[in-house]
């Protein structure tokens, strides 16, 4: 096994929810999602984003857009205008994600 990182397979999308924010991981074949669905938890994500998701992580599958999404609740810090964050809308938090290193 080696390490990649989801940039490698997968791109996303990511913005605001009220002050959750939502992250979509999309890859671009069936066996890449059936794997991603097995390894990329909502306790993954969760460990991934420690230092900024302090509420519940919560997955939903999209199989026909071949598509994970996350909502990570009380990462935004009020979110919109309420946050003091640079990044009160979650914009950055996709890129983040697919930072994440996973053993393929």
């Amino acid at each position: 096994m080696a390490k990649i990182k989801l940039a490698d397979i997968a791109q996303a999308r990511s913005g605001d929810k009220g002050d959750g924010s939502n992250v979509g991981i999309f890859v671009h074949n069936q066996a890449d999602y059936d794997w991603l669905r097995e390894v990329l938890t909502p306790a993954r994500v969760k460990e991934h984003f420690k230092a900024i998701c302090f509420g519940d992580v919560v997955r939903y599958e999209a199989p026909n857009m071949l598509a994970l999404n996350f909502i990570l609740h009380d990462s935004l810090g009020g979110g919109g205008s309420e946050s003091l964050k640079t990044d009160a809308q979650g914009k950055t938090h996709g890129l983040a994600l697919l930072e994440m290193e996973i053993e393929r």
